[in-house]
């Protein structure tokens, strides 16, 4: 397993339309830890750590978003993993 951090932030039209919870449950579905939370210029900001192909197919689902979305971009900045997390949970 290729254990690795990433720091993901969504934009377009993403809150309001279930993206967080739909984040958790494409999380813990490919067991990956962290959390993800709103930011105040309406974007959505995830913490994800796991197996880099897990996340890489997290970030696959968050460009396409629950059907309400609209996403128009997905950043992205890999970091180190550090295991700091036990779960993935929604912040708020």
């Amino acid at each position: 397993m290729n254990s690795v951090g990433a720091e993901i932030k969504v934009e377009g039209f993403v809150q309001g339309v279930g993206f967080r919870f739909f984040c958790l449950r494409l999380a813990n579905s490919f067991e990956i830890n962290g959390w993800v939370r709103n930011n105040h210029d309406g974007s959505v900001s995830i913490r994800a750590e796991g197996d880099r192909g897990q996340i890489e197919e997290l970030i696959k689902n968050l460009k396409i978003g629950p059907r309400a979305a609209n996403v128009k971009d997905v950043k992205v900045r890999w970091t180190p993993f550090f295991g700091e997390f036990k779960s993935f949970e929604v912040v708020r």
